[in-house]
């Protein structure tokens, strides 16, 4: 702001604004009575009364020094108290909290910390649930969410750097890492991504997100987030970097692969055999979710010499009355799925349910009934639908969604031909991806070109997993003896 710092400029500035408060307060050992400011709302009224007002009315301390001087050494009872003497600084420190005393012939103010702790209590996660685990999850409130991760990290290595964002936000945004693990490029590449944002308000992930990631023409997430405190020490612990957003109640890694997508937060809760067994059929479910309507396409339509002889008659049979086309049906029960999935997410959680189970007796019992579609196609959508919700992440989960559509519609031009290209298509693109220079394809196919130390899908014992995945360069590899 070009303006001086004066008490009447920070009243020009706040004009109009319902919430900004000031009062006269008598220091003693003052000649004049100063004035005490602040935005209502955004400080603890009894912090105030008892931090300010009544140390400052009563001080009893030597009469040496100025008055600025005194406080600065104890007149107040606040934490914090700083001596302000740009604008900017002081309608910064009014807006987060702040209380601001200007006194007569003195050119300078003070900024006393007062922030009202209102804030959503620390309760158990609503997606990530997890039973084997600690029943925690991040707030909305930036401090609130560093304190979660040291109390589970607390080596004086962990480095929390802050950034403002956002002209009109001045959102708080924390990027955390520890010093001595992680790759320090990796953290200046991050921190020099985030400082070059200009927009006027962080408020959403997309709007962090979608600045500094690597490939913005694509639909697979390039940022693992979590609202887990312990999913995120877990990354924090492999070498990778966390971002806190003050007022998202969650927190971010990078870099991020398509291991780390596939990854549930009770893998490393459960025992080394069922986490194993889990991952792979994540595996799995991720190719029926893409493949397996397009490959019913495919075979249906293009290869039915494919399909054993009872099943044939079977479907055959099914598909006599049912006017449409194989591919219609299927891209119809596709599109419907999808309707019902967001309606009951968009849908308040009383009637959210009820209708997703009398649209899916609506579109299934009933459109089989009225021979619109055949059975087998509504099997089909169904396994495919199902088994898109063991992905333990919903942003990987929902690009897999677009591409079933792609995969699902060259079947139905070109069979298996057109479902192989495609498959082939979505691989490599996969691979075109990098975010900050790890590949996408990582650990399967890294960008070094050397094979990476640590697990991807065959779990070992926790004792027997020396070593950190090399992928994101960490500098310490060694996790343990």
């Amino acid at each position: 702001m070009d303006l001086s710092l004066s008490l009447e400029h920070v009243e020009e500035v706040f004009s109009g604004c319902a919430d900004f408060e000031t009062r006269p307060l008598h220091v003693k050992g003052a000649q004049e009575l100063g004035t005490l400011c602040w935005v209502n709302g955004m400080v603890k009224t009894e912090r105030v009364n008892d931090y300010i007002l009544r140390p400052l009315a009563q001080w009893e301390g030597p009469e040496e020094g100025t008055i600025f001087q005194r406080i600065l050494e104890g007149g107040a009872w606040t934490m914090t108290v700083q001596e302000r003497t740009d604008m900017d600084e002081v309608t910064g420190d009014l807006v987060n909290g702040c209380c601001i005393l200007f006194l007569p012939g003195e050119e300078h103010a003070l900024s006393f910390q007062v922030p009202t702790e209102e804030k959503r209590a620390v309760s158990a996660p609503e997606i990530e649930n997890v039973m084997k685990g600690p029943k925690d999850s991040f707030t909305e409130s930036v401090r609130t969410n560093t304190s979660l991760v040291r109390r589970r990290v607390r080596t004086p290595w962990l480095r929390v750097e802050e950034q403002i964002v956002g002209r009109q936000s001045l959102t708080p945004v924390d990027v955390i890492f520890i010093q001595g693990l992680t790759d320090p490029e990796l953290v200046a590449q991050i921190q020099q991504r985030i400082t070059d944002i200009d927009i006027d308000a962080l408020i959403s992930t997309g709007n962090l997100e979608e600045y500094i990631i690597d490939n913005k023409a694509t639909s697979f997430p390039q940022v693992l987030f979590t609202e887990r405190p312990d999913r995120f020490c877990n990354g924090l612990m492999d070498g990778r970097v966390g971002v806190l957003i003050d007022g998202l109640p969650m927190g971010c890694l990078l870099p991020g692969d398509i291991a780390l997508f596939l990854k549930a937060p009770q893998d490393r809760s459960n025992n080394y055999a069922i986490s194993t067994v889990l991952t792979i059929i994540r595996y799995l479910c991720m190719a029926i979710t893409l493949l397996a309507p397009g490959f019913y396409v495919a075979v249906a339509t293009f290869h039915p010499e494919m399909i054993p002889t009872k099943l044939a008659l079977s479907i055959i049979s099914s598909k006599q009355d049912v006017p449409f086309s194989t591919i219609f049906e299927v891209l119809t029960m596709l599109v419907a799925f999808e309707i019902l999935q967001e309606a009951g997410l968009r849908l308040p959680k009383t009637i959210g349910q009820t209708v997703s189970i009398i649209g899916g007796l609506v579109v299934g019992q009933s459109a089989v009934e009225a021979k619109i579609v055949s059975p087998v196609v509504v099997i089909v959508v169904a396994v495919a639908g199902i088994a898109g919700y063991t992905m333990p992440n919903q942003d990987f989960a929902s690009a897999l969604r677009i591409w079933r559509f792609f995969i699902t519609a060259a079947a139905g031009v070109a069979g298996l031909f057109g479902l192989m290209v495609c498959a082939v298509a979505l691989v490599y693109r996969l691979a075109e991806i990098e975010s900050f220079g790890v590949a996408y394809l990582s650990p399967f196919a890294p960008a070094t070109g050397n094979h990476p130390r640590g697990h991807t899908i065959l779990r070992p014992p926790l004792p027997l997993e020396k070593f950190r995945d090399m992928t994101i360069h960490p500098r310490n590899s060694r996790k343990q003896k």
